[in-house]
């Protein structure tokens, strides 16, 4: 196995995981800005306030991205094992 094949697989993989996070990431984020825009405007400072909306929206990303993240890894790991053999040269 040369470095160049290990590094492509690192890389991918790093590639992989970001793509596997950003669909949660990017729900949380929206939905902590609008409540913060929620809490300026109203003036309530509750700090648990953020906590449910989030943890909603980040629990309906992965049910709604679920599928494609199922498919996403799958298709990495027998790219993998699948490939075996040429690493194993």
């Amino acid at each position: 196995m040369t470095p160049e094949i290990v590094i492509d697989i690192g890389r991918r993989a790093i590639e992989i995981g970001l793509m596997l996070a950003a669909p949660m990431l990017a729900a949380s984020l929206v939905v902590g800005l609008i409540v913060s825009i929620f809490q300026a405007v109203t003036q309530i400072n509750e700090v648990t306030l953020t906590f449910i909306p989030k943890i909603i929206a980040v629990f309906l990303a992965l049910i709604f991205f679920l599928p494609w993240m199922l498919q996403l890894i799958i298709g990495y790991t027998s790219g993998l094992y699948m490939n075996i053999p040429n690493y194993i040269r």
